[in-house]
């Protein structure tokens, strides 16, 4: 697993499934179909990704193909140059 991806993990870890032990995080899972982000926690993910990788995320790249799972999430950080 990258560095990346276990920080994303750690964060969704820590604001979307505390609590809910039994739920587990599959890196092609959706996030939002699965129950463990709603929209407002997209945008709790997207403030989260800005800070810390340091990138602007712009508001046509808030699409599900880019923030839906944390595979299409790391995929989308390295189109930014995160690696």
């Amino acid at each position: 697993m990258s560095d990346i991806q276990a920080k994303i993990m750690e964060f969704i870890k820590e604001n979307f499934i505390m609590g809910r032990s039994e739920t587990t995080l599959d890196v092609e899972e959706s996030l939002i179909e699965s129950g463990i982000m709603d929209s407002t926690g997209v945008l709790e993910l997207v403030e989260f990704l800005e800070s810390t990788f340091s990138i602007q995320i712009d508001d046509e790249e808030l699409i599900p193909e880019n923030l839906e799972s944390i595979k299409n999430i790391v995929e989308f950080l390295k189109t930014k140059g995160i690696s």
